[in-house]
């Protein structure tokens, strides 16, 4: 099983340390049931959406941030598990890697869209809190976008698929722990503190301002890597 895993280069210590556990276990899981790497997408998409529509539809209350951030841990995990089942069956595709970033653009953009709702619709904070989910969703749509770009540009002049970020060396525990306000399973564990709507927008604010942060030193890094790229296609 270890041979189906990415590397760890650049992740953070939840990502890197719980969720790839977490995601061997279901792959293994999914294995022995039959299931398609396409058919986890679907299940991880389920729990993700099912989260999205719970913090639209329900108030906010300790409940509810118990079954919302459960069922984003769960969508996380099995987001793992889909690429890994894939790696172990010998079956990635193209169509199964377009239906993974396209259900990944589609919970990043929208998670952050309902918390503004849920915040706007069942607590009575001032509306100007309601900017933070919204500048959280444009961060995370470019962050994401920025990585595809990247990949295929790199693919496109021969170079390796993958681009970082400003930290690209090997994976470590010391930055790994470091880079945990950017941990997107830190993410979904911040919402168990949907049940006191301000301790919740202080751990939330925390994860958008680290993510704000490293999208700007990214996009410098990220704009030198594709003059590096330019450079190599001057005849």
């Amino acid at each position: 099983m270890n041979a189906a895993q990415k590397s760890g280069k650049g992740a953070p210590a939840y990502s890197l340390y719980v969720n790839r556990w977490l995601g061997r276990r279901f792959a293994v899981l999914a294995y022995l049931a039959g299931l398609r790497p396409n058919h986890v997408t679907a299940i991880s998409a389920a729990f993700s959406f099912a989260a999205i529509a719970v913090l639209v539809l329900v108030p906010v209350g300790w409940l509810t941030g118990v079954v919302v951030s459960a069922c984003l841990v769960l969508g996380y995990a099995l987001d793992a598990a889909d690429g890994q089942l894939a790696r172990l069956r010998r079956q990635s595709s193209v169509s199964g890697e377009w239906l993974d970033h396209m259900v990944d653009c589609v919970k990043i953009s929208s998670l952050h869209l309902a918390v503004a709702v849920s915040l706007y619709r069942f607590t009575d904070l001032p509306d100007a809190v309601l900017l933070l989910p919204l500048g959280y969703a444009v961060v995370g749509a470019v962050s994401f976008f920025g990585q595809i770009l990247n990949e295929q540009l790199r693919r496109n002049v021969g170079g390796e698929a993958r681009v970082l970020g400003p930290d690209s060396r090997r994976p470590s525990l010391v930055r790994a722990l470091a880079k945990i306000p950017l941990d997107y399973g830190v993410l979904c564990l911040v919402f168990l503190l949907l049940g006191s709507p301000v301790a919740f927008l202080v751990g939330y604010g925390v994860m958008f301002a680290a993510a704000s942060g490293y999208l700007l030193l990214a996009c410098v890094a990220w704009y030198r890597t594709m003059r590096g790229l330019d450079r190599r296609l001057v005849p």
